[in-house]
């Protein structure tokens, strides 16, 4: 999604977390925004494709335009701490998924606590890839899921919940793809 300084991730490295950023991001608006009230399903499943579409192609621009990684760059997927992270985040996914559908039978804010969780996620890859943009991007999905569970506590639409949390969620990871892509061209680092 972004490089670092010394682009220790590596081309390829940073092409995946971008894509990957771009597959959830479409995956938390298509899935999301089905609640509303027509048109607006449609209008923004349209607009979030031509968002994809587009960062798809400014991410494969970039990269092409970059030079091939160097051998001493490594892909930060093989990194040990990812995975740990990754796995703290299923366990505290699949979790509190179990205690908001089947205790309190809540599943209307299930979306939250997803955004929550994903976002927190982004905190240890960020200090693990020093890639200081995952800290912003954590936090901003992780506020999203936090504001998810306040519209719900003040009485908003489950419609409401998942455009804050899910749809925000989405919007947030397209962003950063975007910054991503303007870091590497500003900086000559590939995404």
């Amino acid at each position: 999604m972004t490089g670092t300084d010394n682009n220790r991730n590596g081309s390829s490295g940073l092409v995946v977390g971008s894509l990957v950023a771009l597959s959830f991001g479409t995956v938390f608006v298509m899935v999301n925004s089905g609640g509303l009230p027509s048109p607006w399903p449609i209008v923004i499943r349209v607009v979030a494709a031509v968002v994809a579409v587009g960062l798809l192609l400014g991410v494969l621009r970039v990269r092409r335009l970059a030079p091939a990684p160097g051998p001493d760059q490594v892909v930060g997927f093989a990194d040990r701490r990812y995975w740990w992270a990754v796995a703290g985040e299923v366990v505290a996914l699949f979790g509190g998924l179990y205690v908001i559908n089947q205790v309190l039978d809540a599943p209307e804010v299930a979306i939250a606590w997803v955004a929550i969780v994903v976002g927190v996620h982004f905190f240890p890859l960020a200090w693990a890839w020093r890639m200081p943009m995952y800290h912003w991007l954590g936090a901003a999905m992780t506020l999203l899921g936090v504001a998810g569970f306040v519209a719900h506590a003040l009485g908003a639409s489950d419609a409401i919940v998942a455009l804050i949390a899910g749809v925000g969620s989405g919007a947030a990871l397209y962003a950063a793809v975007a910054s991503g892509i303007g870091y590497a061209r500003s900086h000559a680092v590939t995404v």
